[in-house]
């Protein structure tokens, strides 16, 4: 019998670790039970398996391409209605420009993700650069710098274990820009270092690239630290249907260093709903989005499960009045849970000037409301 190549080995090493996930991230270990819960985590699986493939396993720093991130049908760690996210892979000892328009969004940054080369799991944030900082031309046109030698302006530094740069184009527009087909960003990336020809695919590189797959998926899953097994950010709440006030998410991996943010998990009964009441801040860009346990937006294609503040009714004195619950009440701002009596809502603030205020929630009947 010949002897495996490289190939075959990363192969059959993807699949095990597959295995792997569904037995332990999909099972009791990490408190999953029941066909909805073993459902809504075999989905995210193949989402971040889909990642992995689209963007992971022919991540190349030296020639770097954009890809996308997350769609209506590729979704995890906690994605968003109304924004479209890229990621290409860079690398600290490189330098790169890249060439964009801001194509309507109301916020435009660019993220460094350290720890996060060849399919690992980000460890830390390394550096923002968000539109308010960057020369923008009367048309919307950009170009930003990364690495190299410091720049005055439109500059990010790139530190030695730098992996990743991500970009985050927010929209406010009534209908959810993720879902919009007819959305196009312009966005480039080159290496400007000299870095020789493209090799040629071979059994090390398919190896290799198999190999980022089974990282990236071990990291987004097995790897993580169990549920309740580490301490929450305190703009999550403990307890259901409770919001903390909004707070800076810090230097964790996925953060972005200029956003306020508030989560908790609802709780609503088939004749209850959660109403929450807030006032917008003065911000660059502000939503709220509902989540499933697994972090995953829900169908904001064909529900309205977001909201932001183009498609929010204000009352008379500014405020707003949100309402979750299962079916249309008949009242304004309406989040649709899909039929789930059990989810994550998350609000994002970016770029707030003044007090971000607390968003208050009451669980009502839903007979009250109507």
């Amino acid at each position: 019998m010949a002897a495996q190549t490289k190939t075959q080995a990363a192969w059959s090493e993807m699949v095990a670790a597959l295995a792997e996930v569904s037995e332990r991230f999909c099972g009791e270990e990490w408190g999953v039970s029941g066909d909805q819960d073993i459902a809504d985590s075999h989905r995210l699986v193949t989402h971040i398996l889909q990642s992995a493939l689209y963007s992971h396993a022919e991540f190349d720093p030296e020639r770097p391409v954009w890809r996308r991130i997350v769609s209506p049908t590729r979704k995890f760690t906690g994605d968003n209605a109304d924004a479209v996210y890229f990621e290409a892979p860079v690398r600290g000892d490189l330098a790169y420009r890249v060439t964009g328009n801001l194509a309507g969004a109301v916020y435009t940054s660019f993220t460094v993700e350290l720890g996060s080369s060849e399919g690992r799991y980000a460890t830390g944030t390394g550096g923002v650069l968000n539109d308010d900082d960057m020369d923008v031309d009367a048309d919307g046109n950009y170009e930003v710098f990364l690495g190299g030698e410091p720049r005055d302006r439109n500059w990010l530094e790139l530190p030695a274990d730098a992996g990743r740069l991500t970009t985050r184009h927010y929209f406010e527009v009534p209908r959810p820009a993720a879902a919009d087909e007819t959305l196009h960003i312009p966005l480039t990336i080159e290496c400007l270092s000299p870095v020789g020809p493209a090799p040629h695919w071979n059994d090390d590189m398919m190896a290799t690239a198999l190999n980022r797959v089974t990282t990236h998926v071990l990291g987004k899953t097995v790897q993580q630290p169990i549920p309740g097994s580490y301490p929450l950010p305190t703009w999550v709440s403990r307890e259901p249907n409770v919001l903390p006030d909004p707070q800076p998410p810090g230097t964790m991996g996925f953060s972005a260093f200029d956003a306020y943010y508030t989560m908790g998990r609802y709780e609503v009964g088939p004749d209850e709903a959660l109403v929450m009441t807030g006032r917008w801040p003065e911000c660059k860009f502000g939503n709220v989005c509902l989540w499933t346990t697994f972090g995953q937006t829900y169908d904001y294609a064909n529900r309205t499960t977001s909201r932001n503040r183009a498609n929010t009714t204000l009352e008379a004195d500014g405020t707003f009045k949100m309402v979750i619950a299962h079916t249309d009440p008949g009242v304004y701002n309406w989040l649709d849970t899909e039929g789930r009596e059990a989810g994550n809502v998350f609000w994002r603030f970016f770029l707030p000037t003044g007090t971000v205020g607390r968003i208050e929630t009451e669980l009502v009947k839903l007979a009250d409301l109507r």
